[in-house]
């Protein structure tokens, strides 16, 4: 009764601050169809992965996993992520013409690094295969799952859905993309695919995913009245039009090169210290421990646009709220769900890809861990850009990679990929401390 009771006095304090806090209420409702479609769409991630799973097997989804990390990792490296610049640049700007030069700015950023990418993940197949995991077996199937990578093009197309506002597209673009994907895969399960037709599936998949997003966007210009002017608009020039653009976008890109050396070679790491087998254990677990990193995704959608245009009008006071808000929002949340992760996690395993994948039980558990701390992070992170600390924010994952890669080098070959898993622990913790000394310094 007096549990109940406690209840009923913290929902009554939740509605009135709602009540009072229009922004936040906004916010919310567009957090809630963003986790709504987040939960489908991972819900029918997991149906993909683990009718590919059971198709395949350790060894060989291990190969699949290697294709999918090596064309993620390749994609983060050259990758501008122009939605950043886009968003913080574009809430600042005070017309139709300068907004639409932006948005051409970053598409055409978005097709060169796209195209660029893709040179360079084959280039680095054939000149460097082995060091980085990939056998003269697996060369083959790396080098064709790369086409994927010139449809790659979601900067541009993000910003203009989040700084209209339209949450609900993003989340529900998703959600049909992940049912198109799951459906492929059911089909290849359901004929007895192989290998290669797995590749073949998830490429088409990923494809389609990217084609939707840029189609959404452009559809939304269209209905703002600013898709034939953006077509038409001249970059020339537009770092007058917006001092500071070209550093904020350089600075932001090297900060996610160096993340992705960490969060996406990861399993390629694994899989050159250890072997394709404990790489599929690795990213079984890291899929799953780490879902909760897409919800922080989407609140950074939400919430960053809203920190842009805070900053940008000196509206300090609502800025530090919201900051405030959505840290304990979050945090609470990553508690939540380690809790319910250690306690679930083994079934989950077993009726999801059956018991030869049981062992990435406490993987799965420890890289939930380092996934709560990292969605604590992001709410520091996009404040830090908002006010133009873009700096702060490389040099923090500058040390913080630096200590991933050598916790990672140093425990891998001792204790295989729960090594891997730690030196994730090690690298948030530095991260979330420097960004935390920065934003208590402004």
């Amino acid at each position: 009764m007096a549990i109940r009771e406690e209840l009923a006095k913290y929902f009554n304090r939740l509605h009135k601050m709602l009540a009072r806090e229009k922004g936040l209420k906004g916010r919310l409702g567009n957090i809630r169809h963003l986790l709504t479609g987040n939960a489908l769409t991972s819900l029918l991630g997991l149906v993909g992965f683990a009718l590919t799973a059971r198709a395949l097997g350790p060894s060989e989804y291990g190969v699949l996993a290697l294709c999918f990390t090596y064309t993620a990792a390749i994609e983060r490296l050259v990758n501008f992520q122009s939605w950043q610049p886009l968003i913080k640049f574009g809430a600042e700007s005070k017309s139709a013409e300068t907004l639409a030069s932006l948005f051409k700015f970053g598409l055409l950023l978005d097709v060169s690094a796209a195209a660029t990418g893709c040179v360079i993940a084959v280039a680095l197949v054939w000149a460097f295969g082995p060091w980085l995991g990939i056998s003269s077996e697996m060369s083959g199937l790396v080098t064709l799952f790369c086409a994927i990578l010139p449809f790659r093009i979601s900067g541009m197309p993000l910003a203009v859905l989040r700084l209209f506002g339209k949450f609900r597209t993003i989340a529900y673009g998703q959600v049909a993309s992940s049912v198109f994907r799951a459906g492929l895969c059911a089909i290849g399960f359901a004929f007895g695919g192989t290998l290669q037709d797995f590749v073949l599936i998830w490429m088409a998949a990923q494809i389609f995913g990217s084609l939707s997003v840029l189609f959404l966007s452009l559809a939304e210009l269209r209905r703002q009245g600013m898709l034939a002017s953006m077509l038409k608009a001249p970059v020339r020039g537009i770092s007058a039009h917006f001092p500071g653009l070209w550093k904020f976008a350089i600075s932001t890109n090297l900060s996610l090169t160096l993340r992705s050396s960490a969060n996406q070679l990861d399993t390629l790491l694994v899989g050159y210290l250890a072997d394709p087998t404990a790489a599929g254990l690795y990213h079984i677990a890291k899929r799953i421990g780490r879902m909760t990193l897409q919800i922080g995704d989407h609140v950074q959608a939400v919430l960053y646009p809203d920190l842009a245009r805070a900053w940008a009008a000196s509206a300090i006071e609502a800025f530090h709220r919201a900051v405030t808000q959505m840290r304990v929002l979050l945090l609470g949340f990553g508690i939540l769900l380690v809790g319910a992760v250690s306690l679930t996690i083994d079934p989950v395993l077993r009726l999801a890809v059956g018991p030869d994948f049981e062992a990435a039980g406490p993987l799965v558990i420890v890289q939930s861990i380092a996934a709560t701390m990292t969605l604590y992070g992001t709410i520091t992170r996009s404040a830090l850009l908002a006010m133009g600390r873009e700096d702060r924010v490389l040099s923090s994952v500058l040390v913080a990679t630096i200590a991933f890669h050598g916790t990672a080098l140093a425990l891998v070959p001792r204790i295989g990929p729960m090594g891997a898993n730690l030196a994730h622990i090690v690298m948030a913790a530095i991260w979330l401390w420097m960004m935390a000394v920065a934003y208590r310094q402004t």
